[in-house]
């Protein structure tokens, strides 16, 4: 098996580290994310406020640490509703073919017409701007991904021996598909899954950013970024951290889907 990349390495400790911050942040967290703090205005980073301070004297290492809670609650659900709706819709396109699978690719062909970024200000500008209208957005414009992934595999799978000898063992279709389909294509869907999560924190940060993502005093590295837009010449920090924080995260899931591409990938096997 080929020899894993040191950048998957890198990408593991990354998200594993998101992971931790997010799930311990209440614990991690120096300060109150949301409470204003008027004396403590615009510090730059000190001891105490090792981040600074931003505009309205609130930590911003705490509301880095709180805002990885809700990019990971982001990046999580929306890729389980992505993959769930996505896998079952391909799989069913890819296994039956015929008038199923032209309805599929049709509905897909739709979404796809649109870029993600635009489909998910379309649906939130519907919805409403708030964290659970960003999740069902963000998972809405990934499910084309899936959907195509899958019904390739599928096809490519469903005709091989063992589903045939499956098939003439009097296994079910439910049970050729879940056991004897799914199970053999959940590679792909794995490292789909790991990429998604970092692209749909991204996508929910730049939502947040033009004010349709979650709303104040919600601590979110998108709209962190949108309230320092006008104190960068002053205080740069309210800006740098939280800009940071979603490139290292999303690079580290990027690095560890690409590591694992190479592990699961048998055409990437020496």
């Amino acid at each position: 098996m080929r020899r894993l990349r040191p950048g998957m390495w890198a990408g593991l400790a990354i998200s594993l580290a998101f992971v931790a911050t997010a799930l311990a942040a209440s614990w991690i967290a120096p300060h109150d994310p949301t409470t204003p703090v008027i004396e403590a205005v615009l510090q730059p980073p000190s001891r105490s406020h090792p981040f600074g301070t931003d505009e309205l004297g609130r930590d911003v290492l705490s509301r880095v640490i709180y805002g990885s809670r809700v990019s990971l609650e982001v990046g999580v659900v929306a890729v389980g509703i992505a993959a769930t709706i996505g896998t079952a819709g391909g799989l069913a396109a890819g296994f039956y073919g015929g008038t199923w699978d032209a309805a599929v690719m049709r509905a897909t062909d739709v979404l796809l017409a649109f870029p993600g970024i635009l489909l998910a200000i379309a649906v939130v500008a519907t919805l409403g701007p708030n964290l659970a209208n960003v999740i069902i957005a963000v998972g809405i414009g990934a499910i084309p991904v899936y959907t195509r992934t899958v019904r390739g595999s599928t096809l490519s799978v469903r005709r091989m021996e063992y589903v045939e000898a499956a098939r003439a063992a009097g296994a079910t279709t439910a049970r050729l598909m879940v056991r004897h389909v799914l199970r053999n294509i959940a590679a792909p869907i794995v490292i789909l899954a790991t990429l998604g999560v970092g692209v749909n924190i991204l996508i929910a940060a730049g939502l947040s950013y033009v004010g349709l993502g979650a709303q104040p005093p919600t601590p979110e590295w998108g709209a962190m970024l949108s309230g320092a837009r006008q104190y960068l010449r002053d205080a740069w920090w309210t800006a740098v951290f939280p800009g940071l924080a979603i490139t290292v995260t999303v690079i580290g899931m990027n690095l560890l889907g690409d590591g694992l591409r190479d592990l699961l990938d048998p055409r990437l096997r020496i």
